[in-house]
């Protein structure tokens, strides 16, 4: 016969994961609602709910109260996978001798010069691999058993949230996949991001504004203009 201590333990072990679940459900729920509302707000208001956003996802991963390893923050894993951004950087390269033959290769127009905007989006390269990698891929591996599910399952939100880009949807689709598979295999959330920011930039400054949009997704994308100086390259 089973012991009456034995079915407590059970039941509570069974109530924990229960109750485990419905918060991972509720977190992915949230956090992809915020970044949504983020994506899809016009400003000046979208400036206050990406903050807004930030700080809940941080304080809502400090909360779990898990290990720096486990999330890829030390420099387990950064030497092993540093062949990440060798690979990168030679995609990148050769995707500008490309664009180079092919009369696409430009300045990636903005407000700040590229050299900002590269260490800057290198820092947006880390977040966003923070938000796969530590969000929501640790979330969907908690929900399921098999890895390769939860890493389809994190790389479909990533994907879905660089609507209605068809650049970045393509892109983000395959390296969101990729990025999770090397994240699972090293722990190192380093390489990730700037492997991430070399292509980013990499397809910034190769692919036409008038086709990527400046990089935008969401309501940003639908409402881009090119500047002036894009419509007329020739003027003064």
């Amino acid at each position: 016969m089973t012991r009456p201590e034995t079915v407590m333990v059970e039941n509570r072990s069974g109530a924990e994961r229960h109750v485990s679940r419905r918060r991972d459900i509720f977190e992915l729920t949230l956090g992809y609602g915020l970044i949504l509302a983020v994506i899809w707000t016009p400003n000046p208001a979208q400036r206050i709910l990406y903050w807004i956003a930030i700080i809940v996802l941080i304080a809502v991963t400090v909360l779990r109260r898990e290990k720096p390893a486990a999330l890829g923050l030390t420099g387990e894993g950064f030497l092993r996978s540093l062949w990440v951004v060798g690979l990168a950087a030679l995609l990148a390269a050769i995707s500008i001798a490309v664009a180079w033959h092919a009369h696409t290769l430009h300045r990636h127009l903005g407000r700040v010069s590229l050299d900002f905007h590269f260490t800057g989006y290198i820092l947006w390269a880390l977040v966003q691999q923070f938000l796969l990698q530590d969000y929501f891929l640790g979330r969907f591996l908690r929900l399921f058993s098999n890895r390769w599910v939860a890493a389809a399952g994190a790389t479909a939100l990533f994907t879905l949230a660089h609507i209605p880009n068809p650049i970045l949807v393509v892109l983000t689709l395959i390296w969101g996949f990729i990025a999770c598979a090397l994240f699972l295999r090293y722990r190192n959330l380093y390489t990730l991001g700037i492997a991430h920011a070399i292509l980013g930039i990499g397809v910034a400054i190769t692919v036409p504004n008038h086709i990527q949009r400046h990089m935008r997704v969401g309501i940003g994308y639908l409402h881009y203009h090119p500047p002036a100086r894009y419509l007329h390259p020739h003027q003064p």
